[in-house]
């Protein structure tokens, strides 16, 4: 399950968003499981329109979303690389997790006063971006200086040393470690360090509902920055995601439309999330479900089947597949058939966006 973690300066409307996403999750989603984990956590149903027409076309039983976890994390003040606020448990919560959400206040507002004084994005998520490297670097250094003694004699040794040297500079110079090539090898060997800025990173703008369409210029301050540091940016309103709460699902679009956006916050954000972390969704339909599957891009038909379970991988021998919209458009998997349009496909398949798949294997 992907799991996201949110993060931001005090009163920034962190703890707001996630409240607000957790409670529309629920409503939006009534008829699939949902449960909060902890205070500070909760798995949400990825809303996707597809698997409802999907699961009317199958005459399923049961519609089973897929899921993302979000996490608030608590503690996140300047200092809290030494401890600050929540420190240690801040930072076990972060290391957790696939991708961060920065949460970025870009509203003026009177009745809302920010820790330093002043709106000031920039500021603000320099001041977290500080604490994550200072936190990276000191796990560099202690990791670095256990690996000394291995240095003479092991090539292991010597090649994570040096890459983590090269990340060392960019972390002393201010940097992420996410801005440092490595080849899959030096990657894997540094993946269990858990560095906070090698995660990918969404900055979601958090603005006032009269700015939620077009932004203002604190939002592009951010976007600036965010193409800079090759990390993705969202625009919400903690806000209207608590008005939504109020409203019955059925107004709620009305609502949005009102104030010129599509779709709200939580959509919003598992879009960019998927998009940034190249994740790719696929189907399985019948009369007992409809289902959601999270992968990977680039994922081969093995791969993905093995995402529903091992023995599927192991024993894969094909998969019947579809897109989603020819399969709707045929009107059964049977006329699709009939039509040729069902593909049999072998090992080496790469599963598209939205393909629609059966897999054979043998037990």
């Amino acid at each position: 399950m992907l799991k996201a973690g949110i993060v931001g300066l005090p009163n920034v409307g962190k703890s707001t968003l996630f409240n607000a996403l957790v409670a529309n999750a629920q409503a939006e989603a009534a008829n699939y499981p949902f449960c909060t984990i902890e205070p500070n956590s909760g798995v949400v149903a990825v809303p996707d329109p597809r698997l409802e027409r999907l699961a009317v076309l199958s005459a399923s039983r049961e519609i089973i979303p897929t899921r993302v976890e979000f996490v608030d994390i608590a503690g996140l003040v300047k200092g809290a690389s030494q401890g600050e606020g929540l420190g240690n448990k801040f930072l076990a919560n972060i290391r957790e997790v696939d991708a961060l959400v920065h949460v970025v206040r870009c509203f003026d507002s009177d009745d809302v006063i920010h820790v330093a004084g002043s709106v000031d994005p920039l500021r603000d998520a320099e001041v977290i971006n500080l604490e994550l490297a200072l936190a990276d670097l000191s796990q560099v250094e202690k990791r670095r200086e256990r690996l000394k003694k291995q240095l003479r004699t092991s090539k292991e040794a010597q090649a994570e040393d040096a890459a983590l040297e090269r990340i060392q500079q960019v972390l002393e110079a201010g940097g992420a470690a996410r801005s440092v090539t490595l080849s899959p090898e030096e990657a894997a060997t540094i993946r269990p360090l858990g560095l906070l800025t090698a995660k990918p990173i969404i900055y979601a703008t958090n603005v006032s509902e009269e700015d939620l369409a077009a932004g203002n210029s604190h939002c592009e301050a951010v976007t600036a920055l965010a193409a800079r540091e090759g990390a993705a940016v969202v625009r919400i309103s903690a806000q209207v995601e608590a008005e939504l709460i109020e409203l019955p699902e059925q107004e709620r679009a009305e609502f949005l439309a009102g104030l010129g956006v599509e779709e709200g916050g939580l959509q919003s954000l598992i879009r960019a999330t998927y998009d940034l972390l190249g994740l790719r969704t696929y189907f399985t339909t019948g009369e007992k479900e409809t289902r959601a599957w999270t992968i990977r891009a680039g994922m081969t038909a093995p791969q993905a089947a093995g995402v529903i379970h091992t023995d599927f991988e192991r024993g894969f021998i094909r998969a019947q597949t579809i897109g989603w919209e020819q399969l709707l458009t045929a009107g059964s998997l049977a006329e699709a058939r009939n039509r040729g349009w069902l593909r049999a496909e072998g090992k080496d398949y790469l599963v598209d966006e939205g393909d629609v798949m059966e897999f054979l294997f043998n037990v």
